[in-house]
């Protein structure tokens, strides 16, 4: 696997380039900004860009995505739950102090369980509301990685308190998806340094405290 992470605009996304070291098709996850140091990349390693994927609709994760559609061909796929996201990038570009990136359009819509593949690479979508209504993660199981978008960081998890948040969504995708995979797992978060599904269910606070255990169980 080819996996290139590249911290991203104004609010430092962590945007991944994930290539098949065969056929060089690849995946280009959460294109927030700075489309010429990813497209640079992608030329570094001889890519073939096959999709864009997007975990969820802020403006710092699909920012640049039409930028790189254009460059690139590559379909822009997105959770449907994000479309009101999509709707409120003005919004979002005045609450940041982002340029607004002008019409965004979704090629196709993600569900939970969902593949995404690139050559010999396979990732596994998991559906983890609560950061956002639409929030997902890309789970690539062979190689043991999991690009978990705003759901989960090191220490920490994604803020609930926008629109379309919630901290018991947020609780069940973590409890009922994510602490479901296996230890070695290593975690590439929307933001902030890498770390590991066993490191977070022993020392990340919102995991281990009772009182963040989930009230309801949602899908």
């Amino acid at each position: 696997m080819i996996h290139e992470i590249i911290p991203v605009g104004p609010l430092q996304c962590n945007c991944s380039i994930i290539g098949d070291e065969k056929s060089r098709e690849a995946i280009v996850v959460d294109p927030g900004d700075d489309i010429d140091q990813i497209l640079a990349l992608i030329l570094k390693h001889g890519l073939k860009v096959k999709q864009i994927v997007i975990t969820h609709g802020h403006i710092d994760h699909i920012g640049g995505a039409m930028k790189l559609k254009a460059s690139t061909g590559a379909p822009i796929a997105m959770n449907e739950g994000d479309q009101m996201q999509v709707k409120l990038l003005p919004v979002q570009a005045a609450w940041v102090g982002m340029q607004l990136p002008g019409k965004v359009v979704i090629d196709l819509h993600t569900k939970d369980q969902d593949s995404i593949v690139a050559g010999d690479l396979r990732a596994t979508i998991l559906h983890t509301p609560g950061h956002t209504e639409g929030s997902s993660c890309l789970y690539f199981a062979d190689e043991k990685k999991l690009i978990a978008g705003d759901t989960l960081f090191a220490g920490s998890i994604g803020r609930t308190d926008l629109p379309g948040g919630s901290m018991d969504k947020i609780m069940s995708s973590l409890h009922g998806q994510l602490m479901q995979l296996p230890d070695d797992v290593v975690v590439v978060p929307g933001h902030g340094a890498l770390t590991t599904i066993g490191e977070e269910r022993e020392t990340n606070p919102f995991i281990t405290d009772r009182k963040y255990k989930p009230r309801v169980q949602e899908k």
